[in-house]
């Protein structure tokens, strides 16, 4: 072995460990809207300390996973309708474009992934697993932003990632929702397959139209 190779573990891991986990806790619904995250159990649950803690929290509210509410501490945002629509709009603007622009330019190596993405979110609503639902989503437009050709579009998407799984994430939890999914996003795969810009941008616009509406009838349950 090198005598200069460093192999000590670096805090950094821990902090970043912290934060995916607390945001695939929040993704899962393992936090409700509204509720308060107590700090010191927290730290008991995820076996970190305050400061490890409060830094990985300081990350998810600069991702507006959570809000920090004076003489309360760190909350989960009740989100309104209103912010999720936004959202849906600012990703029909995005996901639209980047599935016609993918179809025309994907590699086929990267189409190959692409399958295997859809194969793993097919798997995750097979087993009803809500989480795998919303990460395995989340890696198949990844793959398709990645293939858009155009970064600003990615690097822009990849800011509204977090918000995007967490509406995900309701969406996914009515019943049947998911297998729905899975067929929507097939036909936008097999449209990217076939080199069909305006066939894919026809079906990720139906896909995000009836994800918008299941996220709808899921808040207002939750309401």
């Amino acid at each position: 072995m090198p005598p200069d190779l460093n192999l000590r573990i670096s805090p950094r891991t821990v902090q970043q460990e912290t934060v995916d986990k607390l945001r695939q806790a929040i993704f899962s619904g393992l936090f409700q809207p509204g509720s308060r995250l107590v700090e010191s159990q927290l730290c008991l649950q995820l076996g970190v300390s305050r400061p490890s803690l409060r830094e990985a929290l300081r990350s998810l509210q600069a991702e507006r996973l959570i809000e920090m509410i004076p003489n309360r501490g760190p909350s989960i945002p009740a989100l309104s309708w209103e912010e999720a629509t936004a959202i849906y709009e600012v990703r029909e603007l995005l996901e639209v474009e980047a599935a016609g622009r993918c179809a025309s330019r994907i590699p086929e190596q990267q189409v190959r992934e692409l399958e295997k993405s859809l194969s793993a979110f097919e798997q995750a609503a097979s087993s009803h697993d809500s989480l795998a639902q919303v990460m395995t989503a989340a890696d198949f437009y990844s793959i398709i932003l990645a293939n858009c050709g155009n970064p600003v579009l990615e690097e822009v998407h990849r800011g509204l990632v977090a918000r995007i799984s967490f509406f995900r994430g309701r969406s996914m939890s009515l019943e049947g929702r998911a297998r729905s999914s899975l067929a929507e996003m097939r036909d936008i795969f097999e449209a990217i397959a076939a080199g069909d810009a305006t066939a894919a941008r026809k079906a990720a616009r139906r896909h995000l139209f009836k994800a918008k509406a299941a996220a709808k009838m899921s808040m207002d349950r939750e309401a």
